[in-house]
Formats: C-alpha cells, structure tokens, sequence
C-alpha cells in the first residue's frame, strides 16, 4: 500500500538512517520515541453530550485510506464525536488546501489528515492551528509543527518491525541461507528508510549464512524490472530479493517471469492484489508484510480526542505489523484493512 502514499514531500523531513545498529527500534521523523497505538486510549464517557465532530483530509483515495477512515470513524462513533466531511486530495497540495478551507467552514474539533507537502502544509494548517482544532497526521508533519502545542500526534507504522520481519519471512522462504538482492528506495524519508533498513540490519545480524550480494535503489516505480533485470544479470544465483513496496515488486516479478525465473523469492511491503496472487498460487512471492491500516485509523481519532481532554499523547505513536503469506491471506485482508480479501485470492 505504499504506492508513494507516503512519499510526498519526504525529503523536507526526513531523517538518513542508512546504517541502523542492531538495536535500532521505529522512530519518528525528528527521533522522537515510538508509543505503541494500543497504549492510545479514550474514555468515552468523557465525551459524552459534548458534540464535537471531526474532518477526515486524506491525500488519496484506495483500501488503505478506506481502512483509515473506518478505524477513524468507528472510533469517533463510539466517542459520539461526527464525522462531518471527508476529502481526497489526490496528491495535489493546492486541493488539499482548498479541502483545509473547505473543512473549516464546518468549524470541526478535530482534523485528522496526512500533510502531502511539510512547508506547504505548515501554511495550509496553520489556519487550523490558529482556530485551535485538534490536528493529528498521519505519518508527515508540516514543517515546524511543536508538539504538544501544534498537534496531538504523528500516527504511523512500526517500521521497523515491518522491515524486520520482511527479513525473517525471506530468510524462512530460502531455508536461512544463501545470496539475496536489496532494492530499496532512493530517497531520503524516514519511513521508507527505516523499513528498508531494517530489512538490511536484520539479515546482516541474524542470518550469518545469507549475504546480500546486490543492492539497487528505486525512486520511479516504473523502473522496478529494468532493475531487477540488471541485478539478475549480474547474479543470476539470487535466492531471494527484498523490494521496497509492493509496486515496484510488481515490476521485479515481471522480470523474474520473462527470465523464467521460478526459483527466486521476493518478499515485499504493503498488501497488493497482483503481488498476492502469484503468492497463493505458489510463485516467487514468499510473504508481504503490511501495516494494521484500521488501527492506524483508531489510534489517530483516539489521540485527537485525548487533545480536546487535554490528556497529552505521545508524539510518534505506531500501529502493528504483520506477515502475510499465502496461508494467511484472508485474515491478513482483514487484520490490515477490516475488510474480505479479493475473490481472487481466496476463490470465495
């Protein structure tokens, strides 16, 4: 679910992390601590009568913005707290402005939103921040944006956790050994770059027996099988490849397919039909790894409603990961997006 959802605007934010210690645990984008989302909690009786109600401005539309708003909007229904307008802003900065103005004019009491530009967006929001709204993003942050004052709080994945048990599920694909390739994506943001190096730091660690022999970065998804059919080129011995998100591996398993490739496992992040269901028909794909969407969502409207309490959450809070294999699939859909998996993959 990647598809560049969170990539808009990286560069203004981001921290460089290519070379994370051993010890290296998900952090936020100024170094901040990661709180696990299920410590984020509300008592709804605090809420009680008080009609607050709340604006959802996503950058995009697609099943991980859908499982966003349902944990977000089951969350506000059981606070009593109404969702008055929800928006995409289609990856464009200047409509995702105008929707800012647009939901104002609705006086809402919280507004939870994904900054698709942090300078753009410190300017779009700041709006907001003056009306005193309860601000919550998801993964970016506009520019100078101070907590506690400015927002209630970054809600984003355990990055870390993700890019580690990609790891794990490539080493158990090629029975703990042998030679892998890297793709990861040429980019400096924070969440990419944690994943993707949590990934590198996990198999340098605690696989001894599996070197990772290529290494290639990816800014243009477009570009994943040109890539990959360089890489395979130079090491046609590969037993598995990492790819960055599930896009791109798109394009590495179209390469492996044309070089007739059926022994080469990918493992990949973020829940894509396509990369599934070479999965469960027992292609090259080993596992996908993938965010718990829906609480994503939860965790957010949870954490905008403890700022109109007053009750102060921690800045840099993290939903779960999970693996999902072809054994799983169907309760991987579910887990992650709270909704059935495609037709497709499971033949219901």
């Amino acid at each position: 679910m990647m598809s560049f959802k969170k990539t808009i605007g990286a560069s203004a934010i981001a921290l460089a992390l290519f070379s994370l210690p051993l010890w290296a645990e998900t952090v936020g984008p100024g170094g901040e601590t990661a709180t696990p989302s299920n410590e984020v909690t509300v008592d709804a009786a605090m809420l009680t009568g008080k009609g607050y109600t709340a604006a959802l401005l996503w950058h995009d539309q697609s099943d991980f913005v859908n499982a966003v708003t349902a944990g977000a909007t089951d969350e506000f229904t059981r606070l009593g707290i109404e969702v008055t307008i929800t928006t995409s802003a289609g990856f464009d900065a200047a409509k995702q402005r105008s929707d800012i103005e647009t939901a104002l004019a609705r006086s809402p009491n919280i507004i939870l939103a994904l900054p698709l530009d942090p300078v753009t967006s410190a300017a779009a929001f700041k709006p907001a921040l003056e009306e005193g709204v309860s601000l919550v993003f998801l993964s970016n942050l506009p520019a100078d944006f101070a907590h506690p004052d400015d927002y209630a709080a970054i809600v984003t994945d355990d990055l870390f956790q993700m890019g580690k048990q990609a790891a794990d599920a490539l080493a158990a694909s090629i029975n703990n050994e042998g030679k892998v390739g890297w793709i990861f994506h040429d980019a400096t943001y924070y969440v990419t770059n944690q994943r993707d190096n949590a990934f590198k730091t996990t198999i340098e660690n605690d696989y001894p027996n599996i070197e990772i022999v290529a290494e290639a970065g990816i800014s243009d998804p477009a570009r994943a099988e040109e890539i990959a059919n360089a890489m395979l080129l130079r090491n046609p011995d590969l037993a598995g490849i990492y790819v960055t998100w599930a896009g791109p591996a798109e394009g590495v398993l179209a390469a492996l397919r044309a070089n007739g490739n059926k022994t080469t496992k990918i493992v990949t992040l973020d829940l894509s039909e396509p990369i599934a269901l070479d999965m469960v028909n027992g292609g090259n794909v080993a596992a996908i790894v993938a965010d718990e969407a829906y609480e994503l969502g939860r965790a957010m409207a949870a954490a905008g409603a403890r700022k109109l309490l007053g009750e102060e959450t921690p800045p840099f809070v993290v939903a779960p990961a999970l693996t999902v294999t072809a054994d799983n699939v169907a309760e991987g859909w579910q887990n992650s997006l709270r909704i059935d998996a495609p037709a497709s993959l499971t033949g219901n």
